[in-house]
């Protein structure tokens, strides 16, 4: 029972919320629209400034659900258009945290998985297959993902499947190549085999010979046998990025490392990519027969000190013992020793 009172302030607390987010919304939005090459470094500074101003999560879902509506339509994106919009997530990536680009990403692969099975007629697959290709282009996310995406493609192997391969591999073939050339090579050599089997079923012979072509092009580095390969916008794109990345390292150290099936099952067992939002329900930790309880070693303290680990709060026999060891150690050589232990 909520008593009519409490009810009353509930109602006004969401209404004012829902004002706030709807103000935060139109912002954004504001943003997102005069977003091009020329101003971004004024947008993405604004768009930090609002995430020091605002919650993360309040953040990161309205400038998600912004992006998704204004990248993933039934017609082909402009590839420029689609690149800068990419790279601003790259830039808060790197400057406000790893969530921002983490959360985007989890975003994109769920509808991208949900759209190839839906056998959706227009260009949203193409249009996330981008978004998630330009991530990779900007040291957003690992080249582990792409693998397992062309993977996923290359066992299904329709038309459909073949001609998203070819888009793939026209974005960040070379950048794969240059990434993990031998998973590339066993990627290939699947490929081939796929389309042999399955050449008599496939009525359109000619693009699959197109796609054996530009991966055989891909793995000997040769860049003429791409019809439209022109890797200068990404290059240039890249070079603005460094310039308004603030850390030193704007590359390969914050790329997220995930695979496809965590991702996509992220709901079911924590997202471990990203600090403290892994869960107690993950099927590693509930695991509750083959667990160990570990004994603490911390000696013999004080009740004096008991008591202030309960004051403090520190409610877990782990916590209790390393506030016990910072309260009573000597010096910080014997505070490592005991810590250890």
């Amino acid at each position: 029972y909520v008593p009519p009172q409490v009810r009353k302030a509930q109602e006004t607390l969401d209404e004012k919320k829902r004002e706030e987010l709807g103000r935060l919304k139109k912002m954004v939005n504001g943003l997102i629209n005069r977003l091009s090459e020329p101003n971004l470094s004024s947008i993405s500074g604004q768009m930090e400034d609002l995430y020091m101003t605002n919650s993360r999560k309040d953040m990161n879902e309205t400038l998600t659900d912004i992006l998704m509506n204004a990248c993933v339509t039934a017609v082909a994106m402009p590839a420029r258009l689609m690149m800068e919009h990419v790279l601003l997530v790259s830039i808060l990536h790197h400057n406000v945290g790893i969530e921002v680009g983490a959360h985007f990403l989890e975003a994109v692969v769920k509808k991208f998985d949900e759209i190839c099975k839906s056998d959706a007629e227009g260009k949203e697959c193409e249009n996330l297959l981008a978004l998630i290709a330009h991530l990779y282009n900007f040291h957003v996310v690992h080249s582990l993902l792409i693998f397992d995406i062309l993977k996923k493609l290359v066992s299904t192997f329709t038309e459909k499947e073949i001609e998203l391969i070819l888009f793939l591999l026209k974005n960040v073939g070379f950048s794969l190549r240059k990434d993990d050339a031998l998973a590339l090579k066993e990627l290939i050599t699947e490929a081939q085999r796929k389309a042999n089997t399955a050449e008599k079923k496939l009525q359109d012979q000619t693009r699959v010979r197109f796609m054996l072509e530009t991966m055989l092009a891909l793995r000997n580095n040769d860049m003429r046998k791409i019809p439209g390969y022109d890797p200068e916008p990404v290059e240039r794109l890249r070079k603005l990025q460094r310039a308004l990345v603030h850390s030193s390292g704007s590359g390969k150290e914050t790329q997220l490392r995930v695979s496809l099936e965590s991702l996509l099952s992220a709901d079911q067992v924590g997202r471990w990519w990203i600090v403290g939002s892994s869960w107690s329900g993950a099927p590693m930790i509930n695991d509750t027969n083959s667990k160990t309880r570990q004994e603490l070693h911390i000696g013999k303290v004080s009740a004096k000190i008991m008591e202030l680990a309960r004051k403090q709060r520190m409610n877990t026999d782990i916590r209790r013992s390393i506030f016990c060891v910072l309260m009573t150690s000597e010096d910080f050589l014997d505070a490592f020793e005991k810590l250890l232990k």
